[in-house]
């Protein structure tokens, strides 16, 4: 296709990173950079806002078509093109005849590319029209001697044409729903304009302030329509909306027809295809290993073109990805029971990591546990699953600090230079690459049992830790307790066992210990089991001659699905993802499993209603993701 219609790829990657209006090619794209406040510095967050500020300065519409002009005049023909009376010409033409030959040409490399027979020669041929027509608004004199000769362009001439800085967006991310309503703003505009049969009455209803609550994602969904009709004819309105059928008077009394109720009209948008186009999982069922092949998982046809793509770069370490994950679980299940994004918007993900402080000292102290901690562990799986990524984004993760505490240029009217806003569009032009991470449900049990059970998911780790904070009724039995079997609490331990071989080996154990780390990021590159790595610290009593002396063993476990609970009922802390504002305390008990995809949950309990005893999955949800995978994008990926 470039080598029919050449400049085409720049000039769909134009058009979508600028968002320019065009028939034949209406795709758009936009850049998200989200950075949690309270892991970076302030400094780093003005940094960032100044760089993204002054990319979007030196470009505009304009410009941007400009560019496209030049680039596909320049490609097609060569070096017959004369570039500067070219750019004379479309500098003093006013902005309306700016477009209408940005449209020509768009229509001509697009008819060029996609045609299955067209002729290169053809194709430069169209363009040298719109070429003489477009310099023919200069003056008389500075036309181009000869005729334009088309054939290879040298590299170098193409070179010479900039590619402008994609539509970027700088975000501070102080609210949870806050990306779900980014997403919803970038794509309505174009939603109500394009798509008003479908949506139109969709759309009028719809407010950004209508926040669906959380629904139990693994039990029965409820869906329900308020109807005030009675069914009794006699209580109609007179004026009905639609006529009856031609009947005589003796049918008419003699029978009662039920009629002006709620008739809901089936939409498009719940079609469980657009549930499963949605997951971005690329798996029907959770693998057992992480296979590495190249290549773009291929995801179910949606019945609606998706003219939007929104690429998401988190900046910081593994906390935000836990935000992350909880954004993106609340998001699936938001499309589950009302579907609005899933069939117009294609979602990606990247990350970079950022950590403040010095490259030697990247563990740091967490008030919750007892320690030091990595933050940014998926960055190192990332790193080592991609070369690529090791040396251009790891490097970032302490580059960036340093750049933001620079002393800025004494003469602010200088051009900055733009590096960070460059490698970030390097990394979302050119990873495209997945690697998918298994997101983790967990429901934690309170010691008081009036409290609800709470629900939340995690990506990288889960760590808990024995309480201190006990009341003065139990301090003296607690010191007790600790002097016969030891520091900690007893636990029950129950969890399937993951093996190679995928049978399912369920295992119950108690023991006395003083915390665990459940890591669901492989250490080592050859681990590649998705399961999670269990490490409990247990207290082994030791009695010899000289007393009683306790010892601290490490217990390791490969497991899915794990239940954890206090038999002395003593509450622990759980913390999330390594951030301490995601700390439950009084905690009695824990539950962790794979989180499934809601869109499987909701068409799973849609079968179990019609088939009660089958255990197994039947019908639509055979084809279905079944588990949640947060997608991060790299330049070679690892595929699930």
């Amino acid at each position: 296709m470039e080598r029919t219609a050449p400049g085409m790829l720049y000039q769909r990657m134009v058009i979508s990173e600028q968002s320019l209006k065009s028939d034949p090619y209406p795709y758009q794209e936009k850049i998200f950079i989200f950075a949690d406040p309270e892991l970076l510095s302030e400094a780093i967050c003005n940094a960032l806002v100044t760089d993204t500020e002054a990319a979007q300065v030196s470009q505009s519409p304009r410009a941007c078509m400009c560019y496209v002009i030049i680039h596909a005049m320049q490609a097609a023909l060569g070096e017959g093109c004369n570039i500067s009376g070219l750019k004379r010409s479309l500098q003093d033409m006013p902005m309306r005849d700016v477009e209408h030959w940005f449209q020509q040409v768009v229509a001509a490399v697009e008819c060029a590319g996609n045609e299955a027979s067209a002729d290169r020669s053809q194709h430069a041929a169209r363009l040298e029209k719109i070429y003489h027509a477009v310099l023919s608004s200069l003056q008389a004199g500075e036309l181009p001697a000869g005729h334009a000769q088309w054939g290879d362009a040298p590299l170098a001439g193409l070179q010479s044409t900039p590619l402008p800085n994609p539509n970027i967006s700088f975000h501070l991310w102080t609210e949870d729903d806050q990306l779900w309503k980014e997403l919803v703003l970038f794509i309505r505009p174009l939603s109500q304009s394009c798509e008003p049969d479908c949506l139109s009455q969709d759309l009028d209803n719809f407010e950004i302030q209508d926040i669906i609550s959380d629904c139990e994602c693994c039990e029965q969904t409820r869906f329900s329509v308020l109807s005030t009709d009675s069914g009794i004819e006699r209580d109609l309105p007179v004026a009905a909306e639609e006529p009856f059928a031609p009947c005589n008077a003796e049918t008419e009394q003699s029978r009662l027809q039920r009629k002006g109720g709620i008739k809901k009209k089936t939409s498009p948008l719940e079609s469980m295809a657009f549930l499963q186009a949605g997951c971005n999982g690329p798996g029907v069922k959770p693998p057992v290993k992480l296979q590495r092949r190249p290549g773009i998982p291929l995801e179910p046809v949606a019945l609606l073109q998706r003219l939007h793509t929104a690429r998401i770069v988190l900046l910081g370490d593994d906390r935000i990805l836990g935000r992350l994950a909880q954004a993106y679980h609340s998001l699936r299940k938001r499309e589950t029971r009302r579907v609005f994004l899933t069939p117009r918007l294609n979602l990606q993900f990247y990350y970079i990591p950022v950590v403040m402080g010095q490259p030697n000292t990247l563990a740091v102290v967490d008030h919750a546990a007892t320690g030091q901690e990595e933050l940014c562990e998926v960055a190192g799986y990332l790193g080592r699953a991609d070369p690529w990524y090791e040396s251009n984004i790891n490097t970032l993760c302490h580059m960036i600090p340093k750049l933001a505490t620079m002393p800025s240029s004494p003469s602010k009217h200088l051009v900055t230079d733009l590096f960070i806003t460059d490698v970030i569009a390097y990394y979302v032009r050119m990873g495209i690459q997945p690697v998918c991470f298994q997101v983790y449900a967990v429901k934690i049990f309170f010691n008081d049992p009036a409290q609800e059970p709470a629900e939340d998911v995690f990506l990288a780790e889960l760590r808990t830790q024995v309480q201190e904070t006990i009341s003065h009724r139990d301090l003296s039995m607690t010191k007790k307790k600790m002097t016969l079997d030891g520091p900690g609490i007893d636990l029950s331990v129950t969890y399937r066992k993951v093996v190679v071989s995928d049978r399912v080996k369920e295992l119950a154990m108690s023991l006395r210990s003083t915390g665990l780390v459940m890591k669901a990021i492989p250490a080592d590159e050859a681990e590649d089991l998705v399961c999670l790595n269990v490490n409990i610290t247990e207290i082994v009593r030791i009695n010899n001659l000289s007393g009683r002396s306790f010892s601290a063993v490490a217990n390791r476990l490969k497991t899915r699905n794990i239940k954890i609970r206090s038999t002395e009922q003593r509450p622990f802390m759980v913390c999330l993802d390594k951030d301490s504002r995601r700390t439950y305390r009084n905690v009695i008990s824990v539950e962790v499993s794979p989180c499934l995809e809601p869109s499987y949950c909701l068409q799973k309990t849609r079968t179990m209603k019609f088939s009660l005893h089958e255990t197994e999955d039947v019908g639509l949800v055979k084809y279905m993701p079944k588990s949640l995978l947060l997608p991060i994008n790299t330049f070679a990926g690892i595929i699930q």
